[in-house]
């Protein structure tokens, strides 16, 4: 038995970009069209990039880090307090995903949550967002969460405005229906994995991501990797004072495949715990996922338009093995 293997990082696949010049900046000025120009040019090789120069608070990515530790390490009769809801919000917990019908399930748990207001409201007009759950025992968990969700999210509309400018299109294209987004972000823990699983045992096994961008803030321990052109799987390790982003399903999808959705996988072969901070940006659930909107109406699409809530619905009930259960009981 050994794990499944992956070819060292190729820097030309997976370039590192500083955005500094994208955050908070809506003029499209000479420095932020060059960084557009190199989003652009990057998502249309592997689609995954390091960033640099993102500007979420180091200090809140260690505490936030260090607070979620403390939920996955406590007892799964705690963490079943704030099981996984019907609207994808909570614990899910090792073995609740699966990323293919031939795949097994990720030796993964995660800690999802949404959007909410000061005074702990949420949307709950669409099957996949609700009331977020927080753990009593944990009282900071909740703060540091939503600081960092707010962080986060700020940094995917400054890079939305950066691949609308790549394209072309007008800055704020991929913004026009952001009132109430569907992005969520989830903290996910990986156990060390054994080596005698075999290679066809994962963290999280081989997927693209379903929504329209990934923002994944790692730790120090790798496991990241990502398919090459090739078919051959490359890592994707840590790099200092980065974030890895990535063009998801309906990004790609939208630019009808001109930006390109990458599969990848997480082998925990290190021996450690593993954790990574994740922010997947989508936006409101009614906004049209149209080729056309890019290209013009004349323009042959190879999907049909979808809306951004329809596809998520119908991505997570093949996924997760707790919503199939809901819709055959």
């Amino acid at each position: 038995m050994s794990y499944a293997k992956a070819k060292a990082l190729d820097p030309d696949a997976i370039p590192v970009i500083d955005i500094g010049a994208l955050r908070g900046n809506t003029d499209e000025s000479d420095l932020s069209t060059s960084v557009s120009r190199a989003l652009h040019s990057a998502s249309q090789n592997l689609g995954f990039i390091y960033v640099a120069g993102h500007g979420i608070d180091d200090q809140l990515i260690t505490d936030t880090r260090e607070a979620a530790y403390r939920f996955f390490r406590d007892s799964d009769e705690h963490k079943q307090r704030v099981l996984i809801s019907p609207q994808h919000r909570g614990w899910l917990s090792p073995g609740a995903a699966k990323m293919s019908d031939d795949a097994k399930a990720d030796l993964k748990e995660s800690f999802i949550w949404g959007f909410e207001d000061k005074n702990g409201n949420t949307p709950q007009d669409h099957p996949l967002r609700g009331a977020n759950q927080w753990p009593e025992d944990l009282p900071q968990l909740r703060k540091l969460a939503l600081d960092y969700f707010d962080q986060a999210h700020a940094l995917a509309f400054d890079l939305m405005r950066g691949f609308a400018m790549g394209l072309g299109l007008p800055a704020d294209f991929f913004l026009a229906q952001v009132q109430q987004p569907m992005s969520r972000a989830s903290f996910v823990y990986y156990p060390p994995q054994p080596e005698s699983f075999g290679e066809n045992h994962f963290g999280v096994a081989p997927h693209t991501d379903f929504g329209v961008m990934t923002i994944l803030c790692q730790d120090d321990v790798g496991g990241l990797q990502v398919q090459g052109l090739d078919g051959e799987w490359i890592e994707a390790p840590p790099i200092d004072d980065t974030l890895v982003i990535n063009v998801g399903d309906l990004l790609s999808r939208w630019t009808n495949g001109s930006y390109r959705s990458t599969p990848h996988r997480v082998v925990n072969s290190s021996g450690r715990e593993r954790m990574s901070m994740v922010l997947a940006f989508d936006p409101d659930p009614q906004t049209r996922i149209d080729a056309r909107d890019i290209y013009g109406e004349d323009y042959v699409a190879s999907e049909p338009a979808i809306t951004c809530g329809d596809y998520l619905e119908w991505r997570f009930g093949k996924a997760f093995a707790y919503r199939s259960e809901a819709t055959t009981s």
